[in-house]
């Protein structure tokens, strides 16, 4: 027989826990309003002032003209202007613009002809990017006196050419970025809640009575999780290769030096995290806090050119957004992980502030 009395009693000791329990009763506070403000706020699927560059071998009133036209369109934020469409490449590849206009010297016999009249190459790894600048495909351009709407020609002005994913598939695309993911949300939970377990059954106590240092016993933790994020990587690239014919156009030594230093910045987070929590369950909270921002801001999901400039700056401080341009810079197009000094110099800030303050907590510890 059930009796309502002992269930309202049940009910009263999870509700006074729950108050005593005051890193949960914030998660559940602090879990819908991120994703409210995410949602709401962040997560824009017009995306604008995509940075791009220009290369004018014309040089005419027309070619001119047409670049304002572009920039008045809001979608491309013409920062760089290059001389030859070597360059151009470059600076895409390098992943400094994502998209690059090109317009060829017989401009004006071209637009006389109603052919294409110039190129927009596009980084073909995001293909919100690229469709973002197809739009511009339909924009009226400058001709002589008068400003001409092409969209009822069968001829557009303007043609858009991804670049390192033609075909625009999407595994292409999702791939390298999701690497990231799985690393996040495997190393820097499986870290956290090895640790707290251990100080829940009281052998880290133990540990840190012992002549072992606060480092040695970081760097021990460390390395076996070090094995399975090479490990899951090796399995992801396999897969991707053979399941979904993954293009693989950087340098193996590039990739490899990548993913040990996100997975040294992961690692360290989950270090950090459960030297501020005192259960597992605590520490599966904060680990999907930290979780939903890396997914949501990182560009995995949603373009962060789209983003409010709040957001953008959150998105900077993530890791796994400078390791998804990483993966995608050096697996897609192509690039050196040396033409990407932002993204490495913060993946090794955040392991040094990150490592340093999970050592000095631990240190207090060992001195308390």
């Amino acid at each position: 027989m059930i009796r309502t009395d002992k269930i309202r009693a049940m009910v009263y000791k999870e509700l006074k826990q729950l108050q005593r329990d005051r890193l949960t009763a914030a998660m559940v506070f602090g879990i819908p309003v991120m994703q409210l403000l995410l949602f709401g706020f962040a997560i824009n699927y017009n995306v604008r002032n995509i940075p791009a560059a220009w290369c004018d071998q014309a040089e005419s009133v027309k070619s001119r003209q047409i670049i304002q036209d572009i920039q008045a369109g809001q979608v491309l934020d013409l920062q760089i202007q290059t001389r030859t469409p070597e360059e151009l490449r470059q600076l895409i590849q390098s992943g400094k613009v994502r998209a690059g206009v090109l317009i060829p010297q017989d401009l004006s016999s071209r637009l006389q002809d109603n052919r294409s009249s110039f190129q927009i190459l596009t980084d073909g790894s995001s293909s919100v990017v690229t469709g973002a600048v197809t739009s511009l495909a339909s924009l009226p351009l400058y001709q002589g006196e008068h400003s001409i709407d092409y969209r009822n020609q069968e001829a557009l002005p303007i043609q858009v050419l991804p670049l390192y994913n033609p075909e625009q598939r999407t595994a292409v695309e999702v791939i390298p970025g999701l690497i990231g993911i799985i690393l996040t949300m495997t190393l820097m939970l499986f870290t956290a809640i090895a640790l707290v377990r251990e100080t829940e059954h009281g052998s880290m106590e133990m540990l840190i009575t012992t002549p072992v240092s606060p480092m040695e016993i970081i760097i021990g933790k460390l390395l076996p999780y070090i094995g399975i994020g090479i490990f899951q990587t090796i399995l992801v690239f396999l897969l991707g290769i053979l399941v979904f014919r993954l293009p693989v156009n950087g340098r193996i030594t590039d990739i490899a030096l990548a993913v040990l230093m996100f997975i040294s910045s992961t690692l360290s987070m989950g270090l950090l995290i459960s030297s501020f929590v005192k259960t597992q369950f605590q520490a599966v909270q904060v680990s999907i806090f930290i979780l939903l921002p890396s997914i949501l801001l990182s560009g995995f999901v949603f373009p962060y050119e789209g983003m409010p400039a709040f957001a953008r700056g959150l998105s900077k401080i993530l890791p796994v957004t400078h390791f998804i341009e990483l993966m995608r810079g050096i697996v897609l197009r192509g690039a050196g992980i040396a033409e990407m000094p932002l993204q490495i110099g913060v993946l090794l800030l955040f392991i040094v502030i990150t490592m340093s303050l999970a050592w000095l907590r631990m240190r207090n510890k060992q001195l308390d």
